[in-house]
């Protein structure tokens, strides 16, 4: 691992290279304001209709209330998506001081999301847990099955977790010495987020017992940017390289588990029921 990185990094830093018309120029500054408004309204179009279906299932006795720290972890997680649009605005309007100070904010924002995250998955499956058990039999019956998926869902959300973090260390390490790879890690850790508004989103088609296609729609949602970077750049750049394997190996670990009996028992061990 010592030498892969020191190769990757061997000429750092590494310049992009940006030649063209005054179009391409334009590009080249509002790509990555691009990308976060495209990420922003994939969040807005994933919760925004389920949370409202679920406070109606809420209201109509169906499913439990949302945990508080449900709410924390949705205001964190807005909170976060406004400030990457704010920071891409920003330096595309050659703000750049007001950038670096308002980065500051995400050195606090982003390890208090990691942290709510994780306790994130146990008060929503324990919520699911009792009334499974100790509801009314329609009621029991009617989430049983979902614990199953809440257990699997636990998979997708420890790789969010892990790679998020991984990802926004690295950006945010990056930051002084290569900027070419540290606004690109931002949106890249931002990306390995998504599969939680995809998963949401009730048109798009979704694999039968896999969660390939969530990794699809994640790929296809970081691809205007790694598109324009090699035709501007003709190379793929360093981000992507560091990016694109680890985020592979994560999730062929992930389908390798998905659904199997002993992940499900450990799963119930992790939550602790």
């Amino acid at each position: 691992m010592a030498t892969i990185a020191a190769k990757l990094f061997a000429d750092w830093p590494q310049q992009d290279v940006l030649s063209g018309t005054r179009r391409a120029h334009a590009i080249d500054r509002w790509i990555y304001v691009m990308m976060a408004v495209l990420f922003v309204a994939i969040v807005l179009a994933g919760f925004i209709p389920d949370s409202l279906t679920r406070l109606k299932m809420v209201k109509a006795h169906q499913a439990p209330p949302f945990p508080k720290i449900v709410h924390v972890h949705a205001v964190l997680m807005g909170s976060f998506m406004a400030l990457l649009l704010t920071q891409t605005v920003l330096v595309a309007t050659d703000r750049c001081s007001l950038h670096k100070r308002f980065g500051l904010t995400a050195m606090l924002l982003a390890p208090a999301l990691v942290v709510v995250g994780f306790f994130l998955p146990r008060p929503t499956y324990l919520g699911v847990w009792q009334a499974a058990h100790y509801g009314p039999p329609p009621v029991q019956a009617m989430l049983t099955p979902v614990l199953g998926a809440l257990e699997n869902i636990l998979l997708l959300q420890m790789r969010i977790g892990i790679l998020f973090s991984l990802f926004l260390v690295i950006g945010l390490l990056a930051r002084a010495r290569d900027a070419g790879l540290h606004k690109r890690m931002m949106i890249l850790a931002t990306a390995v987020t998504l599969p939680a508004a995809f998963a949401r989103i009730p048109w798009l088609p979704q694999t039968q017992n896999s969660p390939m296609s969530l990794d699809l729609y994640v790929l296809l949602a970081v691809s205007p940017m790694l598109a324009w970077d090699v035709v501007r750049n003709r190379s793929v750049h360093r981000a992507y390289i560091l990016w694109l394997p680890i985020y592979a190996a994560a999730s062929l670990t992930v389908y390798l588990m998905w659904d199997r009996p002993w992940w499900h028992v450990t799963a119930r061990h992790i939550i602790g029921v």
